[in-house]
């Protein structure tokens, strides 16, 4: 009973990297048929958090209150502003160097949370933070020419995210993650709506470009983050971490063959550094903090 309950974690968190990995892939095509950044994520966010809402009431679940859930739609802001970071580097860099460079996240939680957090760091650890510094020199390569504002959005993706699930990690075990993912999507989606009072959006044009964005939201949204989350309940957070360095793989790989955005051996070797930093941070625990 463990072992198939064990292997089916896996195989949900398979398909949620394969899920997520997809995302630059449906991006690209989308702002190909003249969609913008404000228009895709109004559709992702919008249908994910309808779906949300929808199995919330289907489940009869409990929603946050009071300084949890305020703590949870500042998440939900802050996953705005992520989406909006990583679909703006994809206008101005390959879907590659995207992927990659918000695979940075793993890296820049373990420094953050040796500097605030007071965790020790083992000498592995600190070894796959040199690795991921190596790996970002060699993956933007040459891009600073003519892509620099990609490369900044990229990174600040990185970042953002890294803020994102520290909060995340406090605040999801006090209400189980179903709430927790509930509260963030819709309060992303009730931020973009309200964008709108200042912006028009512009939609896809064609009906391609309807099918990527809605992919972005069923596929690398509503898809990705359900079988995350009941991955997760099967498997050890370590686990789930590793397996999920597969996402980067997907996209990179996918965005050579589809989107024809090869990238150069060395940015073939600072991905893989950049993927062995992460693979590493996820299975090397750190020291407990002195007392």
């Amino acid at each position: 009973m463990f072992a198939s309950r064990r292997a089916f974690g896996i195989l949900l968190i398979l398909v949620s990297a394969c899920s997520f990995g997809l995302m630059p892939i449906f991006g690209t095509w989308a702002y190909r048929d003249g969609v913008d950044t404000q228009g895709l994520l109004l559709v992702r966010f919008g249908v994910a958090g309808l779906v949300m809402l929808a199995i919330m009431l289907w489940r009869g679940a409990r929603w946050p209150r009071g300084r949890v859930l305020a703590g949870l739609a500042l998440m939900g802001l802050a996953y705005t502003a992520q989406a909006f970071c990583y679909f703006s580097a994809l206008r101005y860099a390959s879907a590659a160097m995207a992927a990659l460079l918000l695979y940075l996240y793993p890296v820049i939680v373990t420094v953050i949370s040796a500097l605030f957090l007071h965790e020790r760091l083992r000498k592995r650890a600190m070894f796959a933070l040199l690795l991921a510094c190596v790996g970002l020199v060699l993956t933007i390569g040459n891009g600073a020419e003519g892509k620099l504002l990609g490369i900044a959005f990229g990174l600040a993706t990185a970042f953002i995210y890294s803020g994102y699930i520290l909060a995340g990690a406090k605040l999801t075990p006090k209400v189980g993650a179903l709430p927790a993912a509930s509260v963030v999507m819709i309060a992303a989606a009730l931020a973009l709506w309200t964008s709108t009072l200042f912006a028009t959006p512009h939609w896809p044009q064609h009906g391609s470009g309807w099918l990527a964005t809605g992919a972005i939201a069923l596929v690398s949204t509503v898809v990705a983050i359900f079988t995350f989350l009941a991955g997760l309940d099967r498997l050890r957070a370590a686990e789930a971490s590793t397996l999920s360095t597969l996402e980067p793989v997907v996209s990179v790989v996918l965005a050579a063959c589809l989107l024809a955005e090869p990238l150069t051996a060395l940015q073939w070797l600072g991905g893989a550094a950049i993927l062995g930093a992460a693979l590493l941070i996820a299975l090397t625990p750190p020291l407990p903090a002195p007392e």
